[in-house]
This record gives C-alpha cells, structure tokens and sequence, in this order.
C-alpha cells in the first residue's frame, strides 16, 4: 500500500466517524431522513476534495459543521419548510375525513435513532439529543429562519460555545445571542400552544407497560382498550394524506371504517425520533402473510398516547429503517 492510499484510507476513516453526528445535525436543519443523508454525503465529499486547503486552524469536526452548515443553507434557500399535518390544517370530523395526499416535501419525515443519534455515555446528554429530534421539536425548529435554526441547534443542543458558533457562521457573538434570543422566543411561544411528548429515557415501567397494552389493543383491533389508553384530546396524524383526527371518537371511528383493513396488524417495535415506535404489517390477502404498511410514531404524557401518528410511504421508510417490506409470518420473526 503506498503512503498516499494509507493516508487517504486515514482520512475517509476520520471523516466516517463524524457521519451519525452530521446526519443528526442536517436532519434538524431540514426536517427530512433522505435530505439530510444526501447533505451529509455531499459535506463529506466537499471535505474530501478540499482536505489540502484545510488549515487546522479549527479542529476537523468543527471545520465539517462549518461545510454542513452551508450546505444546509444552500438548501434551505428554495424556501421550504416541513410540517405536520397538525401545522398546516385544522382537524377534520370523521363525518367529513377524505384522505387527499400532499407531495413528499410538505411533511416533516421519521428517522431512525441509530442514524441521528451518536453514542454517548452521559445520560443527560443523550436524552437532550433525544429530545431534540421528537416530531414536536422538529416540527418547532422549521419555523424557524434557516440561520437562527443553525444557532439553536449548535448552541442548545450541541452545547457549542457562541464564539464557535460565531465563528463558523462568520459573523459576531452578539449577532449569535440575538438571533439565539428570538429563536428561543418563537420555540417558547409553540411550547405554550402544546406540550410534548413526555417521554423518560429509557421508559419507565408505567410507560413500557402502556406500550404492551397499545400493542395488544392494536393487534387485537379492541377499540374500547384502545380508547382507554388514549388522551382525550389525542391526535392521530398519516402523512402523506393531510388530514388529522383528534379525540377518541373520531380515531377509533376512523379505525373501525376507513382505516378497517389494518385490523389484524402485527407491530414490531422500532426506536424513531427519539419516542417508542412500530413497523406496522397489515395482513395480505394474496399471500397469507403481512404486508408493511406504516411507521408509526407514539406520544405519551401523563401516563395516556397523546398522539399517534402513521407514516405510509413504506417502500420510503421500511429500507431506512432496515425492515423488510413483506413477512411471511408472525412479526416477532423480524430480529
């Protein structure tokens, strides 16, 4: 092996190990699983090309958030933003429930923990960053002016300091605090028109029991266990379609008709977004088997599911998440 391959083998190892970390970071910038893949491969080729001109006058990993960050604004400047259902419309009584779909850049998109969420030994740490990728946040964060998300994000969850923020973003600590001020202004003033998941890490025994039962009452279609486990005010969202149910009446009667041929489901747990999740497999007729339908996300407070919410592009999500898209038996044959 010649000393130019031993240092470019060196260097694609330095540079991969800084992936999940910047795969977390653009996936905040932009409120997308596959965007965020395509602008991290992108910031790890422009660092590749361009490793010569890199000075060392910043360490490797803040000199790639430095080219991430630009790359995400670059991509932010077309103007989109990402939301919920629950962002753009009011909810829809069942008696008036169409299902009309919206194109995939409308929705915030679901990510696997394992892609955004680096390891990390303090507690406090990793449940800030799993807090910070929950589909409220998420939903928070692209409100926000492109710039002001890079400083939210750097300074609350990152914990940089705001002269490196400064720094890489080649303006002032001052400009860095003010813009961070009216970030946490805008985040505060959604937080007060709707509390989060209140979710603990890892979940306690009330809240791995509540799961248990939503598994059974959703495998065995009991809509009276399943209304007993939800918040009154619990919402139920499945994007690509934008229309949203809230109450127990509407979401079990949607369940019960429209949504009738997922009775018989089989669930197989998943870690998403930073909140307990399921690959939901409906039964297939044609095969006798179960066909993948849905990742569904779960918010818990107060010991009840606040909201559930099914996102059914599966041939999208179930290879991001390393699932097959057809079983030909019970789910808990998928390890």
């Amino acid at each position: 092996m010649s000393d130019s391959t031993a240092t470019a083998d060196d260097l694609d190892v330095r540079l991969e190990k800084h992936r999940v970390e910047l795969t977390g970071y653009c996936y905040r910038m932009l409120g997308s699983s596959f965007e965020a893949e395509d602008a991290v491969q992108d910031t790890l080729v422009r660092a590749w090309r361009s490793y010569e001109k890199f000075e060392g006058r910043s360490s490797l990993r803040s000199w790639l958030y430095r080219i991430a960050t630009n790359v995400c604004l670059d991509m932010l400047s077309a103007g989109n933003r990402r939301a919920r259902p629950v962002d753009l419309t009011d909810s829809t009584p069942l008696a008036q429930a169409a299902l009309s779909p919206r194109p995939d850049n409308t929705w915030l998109e679901p990510m696997p923990d394992a892609r955004v969420l680096p390891a990390v030994s303090d507690p406090a740490e990793a449940a800030v960053a799993k807090e910070s990728v929950r589909l409220a946040f998420m939903a928070a964060l692209q409100q926000l002016p492109p710039k002001q998300r890079a400083v939210l994000i750097l300074r609350e969850v990152l914990a940089w300091r705001a002269s490196e923020v400064a720094e890489l973003l080649d303006t002032s600590v001052a400009s860095v605090n003010s813009a961070l001020q009216r970030a946490r202004a805008t985040l505060a003033d959604r937080s007060a028109q709707g509390a989060d998941a209140a979710v603990s890490d890892p979940l306690d025994a009330e809240q791995q029991k509540l799961l248990e039962r939503y598994v059974a009452a959703f495998e065995g279609y009991d809509m009276a266990a399943l209304t007993a486990l939800l918040h009154e005010d619990a919402v139920m969202t499945m994007p690509p379609f934008d229309l949203w149910l809230r109450g127990t009446p509407d979401i079990t009667g949607f369940m019960t008709t429209i949504g009738s041929a997922c009775e018989g489901s089989r669930l197989v747990p998943v870690a998403v977004n930073g909140l307990p999740g399921f690959a939901q497999y409906k039964p297939d007729p044609d095969t006798g088997g179960f066909t993948a339908w849905a990742v569904q996300i779960l918010e818990i407070s107060e010991g009840r599911l606040t909201g559930f919410h099914f996102f059914l592009d599966t041939k999208r999500w179930f290879p991001l998440f390393d699932l097959p898209l057809h079983l030909d038996g019970k789910a808990d044959e998928v390890e």
